[in-house]
């Protein structure tokens, strides 16, 4: 086959680049870009990071490095990998590697010359292309013919590849998420039903590392729906009701602009309850961030297209603008999924007004029932309670004496 070349891609000649490929002896064929930067530069995607594959052993790139004045930080030193920063740019420095033996993320590896050996270890065969300094493409293992398909194949057995790190089967389907068109690879997808139990073997942070980032995905819905119907979705997230609203959820992000959000489409998956969700925060080990914002989400009731201005707005004071707008995006997305455009265009306007909202100021402040003769303590926080529901209740229009002066007649 034919390969095309890179050669006209810009990030090729960064001088951050150059200096690292000079150190390391690119032009005497010792050092190769390496997945990622090759695969999205054919596909014409962004490249963010720039991974090198070396013949050097690490400690002839450290020497080599610091020789040029590069800084060098032993990040996987251990499995032949270092970062190499420039121009505050850092570059990935793995020396070609065999696996002698693996056992889950972690593998015993031989470092050797031997680029096939090396593309033959790697997950993915999009993810096993290299290339030089001037663009040329290297292909150990059949890549190209899948970047052209936009085909996510394993290398080699697929069944094997899985069990050498169960972590893959999630692999698989976020890089279908970014990269695939048309079905799964049938052997792929064959092979991931076969090991879905050994995702139970993996810690809660990396499937939720690995999910997160699928969900961060452009669109998600293709994968997880092949990940509800092979039942693998059900494995990690055994509280998910299905993937029916993520279509609408789509629809609702391109139509208001939205970046993708990998919490609000995971909430598109659950069901509103807080103790389930709480469970999965829990079990997934969400951050404390990431938690708070489910379970504010779980405990507001849904929202109708008939709100009111007044109930909102008493909304948003009491749950806040950010779990007000998850509810009405979720709201919309079942507008869009249900194909009822009036009550889509209603819950639209009322995002548009959450939009605009700025919270009012509750005009009572203790010291002005202190100095009424109220002592601090219960009864003190009773009456600001009290007083702040009459305050919503009006839509915020009592001032501080119509507050204060109902509250004297109550007491």
């Amino acid at each position: 086959m034919n390969l095309p070349s890179l050669a006209g891609v810009q990030w090729l000649k960064t001088p951050a680049l150059a200096s690292v490929l000079d150190a390391l002896g690119e032009a005497e064929g010792m050092t190769r870009i390496v997945g990622g930067a090759v695969r999205n530069a054919l596909l014409d995607v962004p490249v963010r990071d720039i991974d090198l594959a070396t013949k050097l052993a690490p400690d002839k790139v450290i020497a080599r490095c610091d020789t040029a004045g590069l800084k060098v930080v032993p990040t996987g030193i251990e499995h032949g990998t270092v970062t190499v920063i420039t121009q505050n740019t850092p570059f990935e420095v793995t020396t070609l590697r065999s696996d002698v033996e693996t056992f889950g993320r972690h593998a015993r590896v031989e470092f050797s010359d031997d680029w096939e050996a090396d593309a033959a270890r790697r997950d993915f065969t999009i993810n096993a292309l290299y290339c030089d300094r001037s663009g040329t493409i290297f292909d150990p293992v059949g890549g190209f013919a899948d970047i052209e398909t936009r085909t996510v194949r394993f290398i080699g057995d697929a069944g094997t590849r899985i069990t050498e790190d169960y972590l893959r089967i999630l692999r698989f389907f976020r890089f279908f998420a970014y990269y695939g068109h048309g079905r799964p690879d049938p052997d792929s997808i064959r092979a991931c039903v076969r090991g879905k139990d050994g995702l139970a073997q993996l810690s809660a942070e990396r499937v939720w590392m690995e999910l997160k980032q699928l969900l961060s995905a452009p669109d998600p819905t293709r994968a997880l729906l092949w990940m509800r119907t092979t039942d693998i979705l059900r494995q990690i997230i055994p509280e998910t009701v299905g993937t029916d609203l993520l279509p609408g959820l789509m629809a609702c992000e391109t139509d208001l602009t939205l970046a993708p959000d990998p919490l609000l489409r995971l909430l598109a998956l659950l069901p509103g309850e807080p103790e389930k969700i709480d469970d999965l925060a829990k079990r997934l080990r969400l951050s404390r961030r990431e938690r708070v914002r489910l379970t504010a989400f779980a405990e507001m009731p849904e929202l109708a297209a008939a709100l009111s201005d007044s109930e909102l707005s008493r909304l948003l004071y009491w749950h806040g603008a950010g779990t007000v707008r998850d509810r009405l995006i979720m709201a919309l997305a079942k507008a869009r999924g249900d194909d009822d455009g009036e009550a889509a265009a209603k819950l639209a306007r009322h995002l548009a007004q959450v939009d605009a909202w700025t919270p009012p100021v509750f005009p009572v402040a203790a010291k002005d029932l202190i100095a009424l003769g109220l002592e601090p303590g219960p009864a003190l926080g009773e009456a600001i309670k009290q007083l702040t529901d009459r305050w919503v209740e009006s839509d915020f229009a009592l001032s501080k004496n119509g507050l204060i002066a109902g509250l004297n007649k109550d007491s």
